[in-house]
């Protein structure tokens, strides 16, 4: 998964924040305060799924809880009692129109990684899941920020694609610890690998290959999204410009670092990020 760690609220809380210091956490400081509290609102939801998915008990426990996660989204929507859990958002959809298939959509790619462990998923399941737990997101998101309809789904198409093949590329150690792997079945077979295994695809002397063309899939996503945020009124996508920048600084430190074990995780340089923010964060 991908959110920054923090902890999911209960009932009674305040829409959890994400861990200050993070590219998200700044990112959402630049935004008025509605703006704001609805974002920290949709990630409180989305890191609490995300927590069931990952750390929330045996396979049938996890998927019983996101049915009950999709059941109270579903409630949201339906006009009687809402469910505690999610009374923070009832604001953000109000105000915002955030679409009910946006969540249900984000409850179905945590699914994906509660049901089994995703192990080198054919190029249309990888995207699928990128759209399901970044692109959605971002679906909501681009409504918050007050991107028009149009520009603002396909810089959520782009953006969020271009930030999950980011994450995916920065955390192959990790997700194989979980026994998973992201990376697309069909390029692991270009280099040997029929029935790819974490262990057998990081071990491989080639994986650098299949590293490098989700690299090279990772920086067409961000020039998309480049070309659509010039295109869009500044306000809007003061938030977008700033995560953008920011984890495209993650891409070029994976990419200078390259794919050869052992790999040490990367981080930016602090002075880099915060001409980032102050950039993105001004302007």
């Amino acid at each position: 998964m991908t959110a920054a760690a923090t902890t999911a609220p209960t009932p009674a809380e305040a829409p959890a924040q994400p861990a200050a210091g993070s590219s998200f956490y700044t990112a959402m400081r630049l935004l008025p305060a509605a703006q704001r509290d609805a974002m920290y609102a949709v990630y409180a939801f989305c890191r609490a799924v995300d927590d069931v998915a990952d750390d929330g008990g045996a396979r049938d426990v996890r998927a019983a809880e996101l049915a009950r996660w999709r059941a109270d989204i579903d409630a949201l929507y339906a006009g009687g009692p809402v469910p505690a859990r999610v009374q923070t958002l009832v604001g953000p959809v109000r105000d915002f129109g955030l679409e009910r298939e946006d969540f249900q959509a984000v409850i179905d790619g945590m699914a994906m990684d509660a049901e089994a462990d995703i192990v080198a998923p054919d190029a249309a399941t990888l995207d699928l899941y990128c759209d399901r737990v970044a692109s959605a997101v971002g679906r909501l998101s681009v409504r918050i920020f007050g991107l028009a309809e149009a520009p603002g789904r396909d810089l959520a198409h782009h953006l969020g694609r271009a930030l999950q093949l980011t994450n995916i590329l920065r955390d192959i150690d990790e997700d194989a610890e979980r026994g998973r792997l992201y990376l697309p079945r069909e390029r692991l077979a270009a280099i040997g690998l029929a029935r790819p295994t974490p262990e057998a695809a990081l071990a491989h002397p080639r994986l650098g290959e299949v590293c490098t063309a989700l690299a090279a899939e990772a920086e067409a996503h961000y020039a998309a999204s480049w070309r659509i945020i010039a295109g869009a009124p500044r306000k809007a996508t003061r938030a977008p410009r700033l995560m953008a920048a920011a984890y495209h600084l993650y891409l070029d430190a994976l990419t200078r670092r390259g794919w050869a074990a052992p790999r040490a995780r990367v981080k930016p340089g602090k002075l880099r990020l915060l001409a980032v923010a102050l950039r993105h964060g001004i302007l």
